[in-house]
């Protein structure tokens, strides 16, 4: 069954509960629940939920696309950038990208996937993917295209350019954390580790002229075992 579109920011706070159940759910079973399931999680009926997103594949894309939408663009607005702006609006996703994929739904949602792929026991890695994945590259591609077009990023390629930034952000947190180690990072040290990966993409793709790169914190990621980020000042 195809299901309805539901574009993250059309969730009613009704469906919102409805998909937090959900996230809640795979976080302490897995994806193997069923519609019935949620029925009874959320004190909703399996008629509504078959309204609102059509299938369980529905049902888990929603919820997928639900969890990717806590991903924004910082303060970006479509309106001309500087170099400021600019800065601050990378720092800003790439904190608020870490918060969510070291988070436990977030964890679940990944452990699940990675468990079942190429099983052909559920279609939630490839739902990952094309909702999860793909949503929040709109996001910030958005924004480098405007940096691009402001004249601060000298960019040939969006999708390379894309990767190189998350690869700067995310390295190998996301990974050390699905395989057990933590705890996960802290607000500060997001903040940091952002601020670090975005004077570090500028330096990159930035163009002379374009303004001044405000130097970000440094980080020094501890001994295995011990996830808490250290700041230096």
């Amino acid at each position: 069954m195809t299901e309805p579109n539901h574009p993250e920011t059309d969730f009613t706070p009704r469906q919102r509960e409805v998909l937090d159940a959900v996230l809640q759910l795979i976080v302490r079973e897995g994806d193997s629940f069923s519609v019935a399931r949620v029925a009874r999680e959320a004190s909703c009926s399996k008629e509504t939920l078959y309204k609102w997103f059509g299938d369980r594949d529905g049902l888990l894309t929603a919820t997928v696309r639900w969890q990717a939408s806590q991903v924004t663009a910082g303060e970006y607005d479509g309106l001309p950038l500087d170099m400021v702006r600019l800065q601050a609006a990378l720092e800003d996703f790439a904190a608020n990208w870490l918060s969510v994929i070291s988070s436990p739904t977030s964890l679940a949602l990944n452990r699940v996937a990675v468990s079942h792929a190429g099983s052909g026991k559920s279609r939630l890695g490839k739902i990952l993917l094309a909702n999860g994945r793909e949503a929040v590259a709109d996001r910030l591609k958005a924004l480098l295209q405007a940096g691009q077009k402001s004249g601060l990023l000298n960019i040939v390629d969006t999708e390379d350019a894309f990767r190189t930034f998350l690869g700067l952000v995310g390295r190998d947190l996301q990974i050390r954390l699905l395989l057990g180690e933590g705890p996960a990072p802290d607000s500060a040290a997001n903040k940091a580790r952002a601020a670090r990966a975005a004077e570090q993409f500028l330096a990159l793709f930035a163009n002379e002229g374009g303004g001044k790169i405000h130097p970000g914190k440094a980080v020094q990621t501890p001994p295995s075992g011990q996830l808490e980020l250290a700041i230096k000042s």
